[in-house]
Order: structure tokens, then C-alpha cells, then sequence
């Protein structure tokens, strides 16, 4: 994605709220998602940053 590009949402229509409201498909926080629309693209890009160490952080460690 280049540096002007907009980032999709990473929405995959699995919308569950845990205990700590983030939701169990994106892993954004619920005011992320209430957020998205009306941030910028360098906010999206730091949202998807965030999410993804939240996916990244909720995952068993394989050792295979």
C-alpha cells in the first residue's frame, strides 16, 4: 500500500465485542471502529498497526 493509498477496513463482518471491547473479527477497539470513518489515512494505517499486534498478541505460541 503506498503512502497515499486508503486503507480498507479491516471489517470481516464478525462483530463481537469481547470484555475489553475489542471486536473478536478485526481486533480494533470499538472506539477505533466508531473512529475509522472520519480519521485520516496515516490514523487508519496506525489503527491497522494496533489491531494487528492485538491479532498478533492474542495467539497461541506454535512450536513447531
Amino acid at each position: 500500500m503506498s503512502e497515499q493509498e486508503e486503507p480498507r477496513s479491516p471489517c470481516i463482518s464478525v462483530c463481537v465485542l469481547d470484555e475489553h471491547d475489542v471486536c473478536a473479527g478485526c481486533y480494533r477497539t470499538a472506539e477505533e471502529i466508531t473512529d475509522w470513518f472520519m480519521s485520516s489515512a496515516q490514523e487508519k494505517r496506525d489503527i491497522l498497526a494496533r489491531a494487528q499486534a492485538r491479532r498478533e498478541a492474542s495467539m497461541p505460541l506454535r512450536l513447531d
